[in-house]
């Protein structure tokens, strides 16, 4: 959202593409911040958590603006959620159809494109339609990206990426990384520099799995609904020291004895 120059001038690497892995802890029966954070016993209600992760997402997003940060993919409901009680589903529904409505007009002001990824079994005809009014009405900013991956799974999306490919009539012999990429949600969408972990779970959680391959992975301890500017400028600036290999090393880099 800044120029590469802006980003420079910051003295630090800033990365393009970052996606937010945030917590959930199922397990713990009280206490629940929101789906989209981790969980302190007696700190948040349940609908009220929910909706201070959505307002950490408002001030994450303005964060990534400020320091350079194109693309944001928030993870705010997994296919595996739906195994959550019935009314707090019902709940979560109810706002995320809430914030898309009363989000789209700022959002398209400030220049910020929204895209939904995932799949829609089991969202209401309502929800859908305020899902592509959103994308619709953004499709053409260009200032950053908001990729929020509602009804979500890693694994999901590349079982229907196949599926893509399969209807597309694809021979096997053709199917290669760039083809199944090609048929992902957001294929347009470069894969995550950084990924960030809340509440400092250390697990995956299905969260693109296909595109982090080479994504830096951060742990923040810091539950969602708290996660702020400082948060997020500390992540940045740990990815700006660490060297990204790919798989490679440099010629000249010194290895330690017996490393593999």
């Amino acid at each position: 959202m800044l120029s590469p120059e802006k980003r420079v001038s910051m003295g630090q690497r800033s990365p393009l593409s970052t996606a937010c892995d945030l917590d959930r802890r199922d397990e713990r029966p009280t206490g629940r911040c929101s789906s989209s954070d981790g969980l302190r016993a007696g700190r948040y209600a349940l609908l009220t958590g929910h909706r201070q992760g959505v307002r950490a997402i408002k001030r994450v997003l303005q964060a990534c603006e400020d320091l350079g940060v194109h693309d944001l993919s928030i993870y705010a409901f997994s296919t595996e959620n739906w195994a959550r009680p019935r009314a707090e589903v019902r709940a979560l529904m109810r706002l995320f159809h809430e914030t898309m409505q009363r989000e789209i007009e700022e959002m398209h002001r400030r220049g910020v494109r929204i895209v939904v990824s995932g799949r829609r079994d089991g969202l209401s005809p309502r929800m859908i339609q305020r899902i592509d009014e959103a994308m619709a009405r953004t499709a053409k900013n260009r200032n950053g990206v908001l990729n929020v991956c509602l009804n979500y799974g890693g694994r999901a999306e590349i079982v229907d990426a196949v599926r893509a490919l399969i209807r597309d009539g694809v021979s096997g012999q053709d199917v290669d990384e760039d083809a199944i990429s090609s048929h992902m949600y957001q294929p347009e969408l470069p894969d995550p520099d950084l990924i960030i972990r809340t509440a400092g779970e250390r697990r995956v959680s299905n969260f693109l799995l296909w595109q982090g391959a080479y994504a830096e992975m951060l742990v923040s301890e810091t539950l969602w609904p708290d996660f702020g500017v400082d948060d997020l400028k500390a992540a940045l600036a740990d990815y700006a020291s660490r060297v990204r290999r790919f798989g490679a090393r440099p010629e000249d880099e010194k290895v330690a004895r017996g490393a593999g």
